[in-house]
């Protein structure tokens, strides 16, 4: 298994697809398709897979934003098949790989990916650092819900927290023994526990508006 990514690529891929994500919001930005690609790349070197591919569907994975957020994943997949110019490095069957480890990210899906590469792309793209978690519901609260006061912000992030994170939440995780699982721990534990949840809410809550 060649342990690089082929040159020519990742040219193609640096000059006609990662720009596209300028035009994403601030979650779905350049920061955030460059941190995937390289988790991605990480854990397919660690499980052997075939690098090409783990890049390209890192890449190509939120391109559906361009269109309707609660169906990117499935437009993104529409968008990776139809690029004809992928064809110089992949094959028809890679491609429909491709595609449905692209549809297949998305943390609320409600199957497991159908191939490694869905795992990968899925794993990479959760970035299960508690901090952030916590930090990234506050701010997207008080930028989709600015009418709400501080209660009703509260209680939206403690609803998205038991229904995306808890022991009964939807969010999976398909790689066995990585960092987000620790992660996600600590999230679950801090659920658990609303005095030190409504501290942490309390205190971002309270940075972010100082903002």
């Amino acid at each position: 298994m060649d342990n690089s990514v082929s040159l020519d690529l990742m040219e193609f891929i640096e000059k006609n697809i990662l720009p596209r994500y300028s035009e994403f919001d601030k979650a779905h930005n350049m920061e955030h398709v460059t941190r995937v690609v390289r988790r991605s790349l990480e854990i397919a070197r660690k499980l052997g897979a075939d690098l090409n591919m783990a890049y390209t569907v890192a890449a190509y994975h939120d391109l559906g934003l361009s269109g309707p957020r609660a169906v990117h994943h499935i437009t993104s997949g529409k968008i990776l098949i139809a690029d004809a110019r992928l064809k110089r490095w992949f094959s028809q069957e890679q491609m429909k790989i491709m595609k449905e480890a692209v549809e297949d990210h998305r943390a609320s899906a409600s199957h497991a990916p159908r191939s490694i590469y869905g795992k990968i792309v899925a794993e990479a793209d959760r970035d299960l650092e508690p901090e952030k978690v916590f930090r990234r519901t506050v701010q997207f609260g008080l930028s989709n819900y600015a009418e709400m006061d501080k209660e009703q912000q509260w209680r939206r992030f403690c609803e998205h927290m038991e229904n995306k994170y808890s022991q009964n939440g939807y969010i999976k995780l398909w790689i066995s023994g990585s960092p987000n699982e620790q992660s996600l721990r600590v999230i679950r534990k801090t659920i658990e526990d609303k005095r030190m949840l409504r501290e942490v809410f309390d205190r971002i809550y309270d940075e972010e508006k100082t903002i």
